[in-house]
């Protein structure tokens, strides 16, 4: 059984008339491969792009099919699968009938086959992918539900209302990792997809680089052990949640996910889980108490809906005080963690800004980049940023805009934008 343990990390001290509470809350979950290997139920619907641009070089096509056949072979036996083929259209490629089927010696065979006679004709309309998936696992509510999406290419065949409808009919049904294979595919497509079906999004420069990244996603699928667990969260009278995020390891904004579930409490869902750990920023505005009075400000757990079993709970704190010294103390984690939001932003608004020829907002909001990341230790950000804009002094975000930029390099930086690095909690804050 996957436990839950949370823990808070916040300065519960407030100034006199202050009202926002904010708090990461770390949530770690222990016991999951055991139960995976166990032969827990898991569905998952490979999806590859077969538009015609898939014959361009005709070894993303090759190499799209070798990367498919490696997550087949990471599926244990007895986990349902399917593989469907995208185009302006979606077809099921294996099995022969539109169904899921259990993974075993001969069906992974089999599907291996009906994947190397793809060819690449036609082109692209994920929202009917999404959907054709969608059908797929439907019937499998117990489950944990897991696709992953390829394509190398924009949504021609849809328009943005289209796949946007698309997407929220089936937010909630499964996880959906995205891949973008070389530099065509649009980054916002498909970061909007995994955003609301709780996933990843990444681009693989090189075809070469599909076998290794289906593998390790087929793989994570395989470690996770219970399905559909949700954040609970419990706010006193007269309070409002502002926003709750997960920080870590990805940003991803839950607030407009909230489902009611009793008085004052709401359900923000957080998808499949193995042996893991994330944190979330939970920030609550309360109605302000006097000098030397304390509040439960929230109460979080961790819940499996479909059997409202709590696995997991911690409290959010408000103590008013008058001094300074105790209300104006940061708490480390989230200092750490609204940094980080605010490097996303700040990579995501100058790229756009490089895009449509403001070279001034550019400039700044990628300085801005530069010296948070350098702050934060995020070295990897650094050396991303460092392909977009000369850097002259890191600390300050002095920089300037490197006039030839590869798409590459670009991409890679924005779709890496919302990967966070966690925070030590050797100086927990509370």
């Amino acid at each position: 059984m996957t436990a839950f343990q949370l823990d808070v990390y916040q300065n519960e001290y407030l100034y006199e008339g202050a009202r926002e509470v904010n708090a990461i809350v770390t949530v770690a979950a222990t016991g999951g491969p055991a139960v995976a290997e166990s032969g827990g139920p898991a569905a998952e619907v490979i999806i590859v792009d077969c538009s015609g641009s898939m014959h361009v070089p005709a070894s993303k096509l090759a190499a799209a099919k070798a990367a498919t056949a490696a997550a087949i072979d990471t599926l244990r036996d007895g986990v349902l699968f399917a593989v469907v083929a995208g185009t302006d259209t979606a077809r099921v490629v294996y099995p022969p009938r539109a169904e899921l089927v259990p993974a075993n010696p001969t069906s992974r065979a089999d599907a291996k086959a009906a994947v190397s006679r793809l060819r690449a004709n036609g082109g692209t309309a994920m929202g009917a992918w999404l959907q054709l998936a969608d059908a797929l696992f439907v019937g499998q509510p117990t489950a944990m539900r897991h696709a992953i999406l390829l394509t190398d290419g924009q949504n021609m065949h849809e328009t943005p209302r289209q796949l946007s409808r698309t997407i929220k009919a089936v937010t909630g049904h499964f996880v959906c990792d995205c891949r973008g294979v070389g530099t065509d595919w649009e980054v916002k497509e498909l970061r909007e997809i995994a955003t609301a079906l709780l996933g990843t999004v990444d681009i693989v420069a090189e075809p070469a680089g599909l076998e290794a990244d289906f593998r390790a996603m087929a793989t994570a699928a395989m470690g996770k052990a219970v399905s559909d667990v949700s954040l609970r969260l419990w706010t006193p009278q007269g309070a409002t949640v502002k926003f709750v995020k997960q920080v870590e390891p990805t940003l991803t904004d839950l607030t407009d996910r909230r489902v009611e579930s009793a008085p004052r409490s709401g359900d923000y869902p957080t998808g499949s889980w193995g042996t893991e750990t994330r944190d979330y920023h939970v920030c609550i505005e309360v109605n302000p108490a006097g000098v030397g009075d304390k509040m439960l400000a929230g109460r979080v757990s961790m819940v499996v809906p479909s059997t409202n079993e709590v696995v997991g709970k911690g409290q959010i704190l408000a103590i008013w005080t008058d001094d300074t010294v105790l209300s104006t103390k940061i708490s480390p984690e989230v200092a750490h963690y609204t940094g980080q939001a605010e490097l996303a932003a700040a990579i995501q608004e100058g790229l756009e800004a490089r895009k449509s020829g403001d070279v001034e907002r550019a400039t700044a909001k990628l300085g801005r980049a530069v010296a948070l990341a350098t702050e934060s230790g995020h070295t990897d950000t650094v050396r991303l940023l460092d392909r977009v804009v000369d850097i002259d002094d890191p600390k300050t975000g002095t920089v300037r805009l490197k006039r030839n930029v590869a798409a590459v390099d670009e991409m890679t930086l924005d779709t890496r934008s919302t990967v966070t690095k966690r925070v030590g909690k050797n100086t927990a804050g509370g």
